[in-house]
C-alpha cells in the first residue's frame, strides 16, 4: 500500500476534490510512491509480449504517460523517437526528470485532442492505467486521435483486466468506489473523472473497430487464469490499417 514517501490522507482528499488535471499536478511528486503507479510486473509482461510478437519498433507514443512508467518500456522497445503525452504539467515534470538524458520528448495535451503535429508519426502507442479517466462517450475521440498519430500498420497496445465476478469482495470494492465518485461528481465541481468499471472489453473493441483499427487480444499468462480458464489479463493489440 502507501509508503512513508507517499501522499497523506489529507493530500489525497485535496486531490479528489480537484479537477483531474489539478489533482494530478498536486499528486505528481509523490505519485510513484502510491499503488496507482503501474506495477513493474505489468510493464515487464507487456514489454515481453510485444517483443516476442512484434520485435522492435521505430518510434513510440506513451498516451497519458503520467510520470513516465511506460516511457521506459518504450525506450527499450523502440529504436527511434519516443513521445510521452499527458494533460498534467506536474506529471510531465516528473517524467522529464526521470528520462532527462534519453531520446524522449514530452508534450502537454489532452489525449482526446492530440496535436496534429503528432499525426502519422508512430509505430507503437501504449497506455497504462489511464482509461478510467475517460467516460464511454469520450472513447471514440481518444481512439480516433491515437489512430491518427500512428503510421499504417502500427499498433496501439494496452492491458485490460477480466471482469470481476459479481459478489467477489473486489467487485464490491470497485462498485463502491465508482458509486462514491458518481455522487462526488454530482454534488461537487469541478468533476474528477475516475471509474473502474467503464472500460469493458466488448465496448472497447467496438469503439476501436469504429476508429479504424483491427483488434486482437493476447493472454498475459504472467498473471494466470481464472477458475473458468479465462485469462486474468489480456493485451489488446489494435492495429491500424490491416
Amino acid at each position: 500500500m502507501f509508503t512513508s514517501s507517499g501522499p497523506s490522507v489529507r493530500e489525497l482528499a485535496v486531490q479528489a476534490l480537484s479537477s483531474v488535471e489539478r489533482g494530478y499536478d498536486l499528486l505528481a511528486p509523490k505519485f510513484d510512491h502510491t499503488p496507482f503507479r503501474t506495477p513493474e510486473r505489468m510493464l515487464d509482461a507487456v514489454e515481453e509480449t510485444l517483443a516476442q510478437r512484434e520485435g522492435s519498433f521505430g518510434s513510440g507514443l506513451d498516451v497519458c504517460c503520467g510520470t513516465g512508467a511506460g516511457t521506459g518500456m518504450l525506450l527499450r522497445l523502440c529504436r527511434g523517437r519516443v513521445t510521452g503525452v499527458d494533460l498534467s504539467a506536474g506529471m510531465l515534470a516528473e517524467a522529464r526528470r526521470a528520462h532527462s538524458q534519453e531520446r524522449v520528448d514530452f508534450v502537454r495535451a489532452d489525449a482526446r485532442a492530440l496535436p496534429p503535429s503528432l499525426g502519422d508519426s508512430y509505430d507503437l502507442a501504449v497506455s497504462f492505467g489511464a482509461f478510467g479517466h475517460f467516460l464511454p462517450a469520450e472513447r471514440p475521440a481518444l481512439f480516433s486521435g491515437v489512430h491518427s498519430a500512428l503510421r499504417e500498420g502500427a499498433v496501439f497496445a494496452f492491458p485490460i483486466g477480466a471482469p470481476i465476478p459479481p459478489g467477489h469482495p473486489l467487485w464490491w470494492a470497485v462498485a463502491g468506489f465508482d458509486a462514491a465518485m458518481r455522487v462526488r461528481n454530482a454534488v461537487w465541481r469541478p468533476p474528477f473523472v475516475m471509474y473502474y468499471r467503464t472500460f469493458p472489453l466488448g465496448g472497447v473493441r467496438a469503439d476501436l473497430l469504429a476508429a479504424g483499427f483491427t483488434v486482437e487480444t493476447v493472454p498475459l499468462e504472467h498473471f494466470g487464469r481464472q477458475a473458468s480458464g479465462a485469462p486474468r489479463w489480456r493485451l489488446v493489440l489494435a492495429r491500424k490499417g490491416r
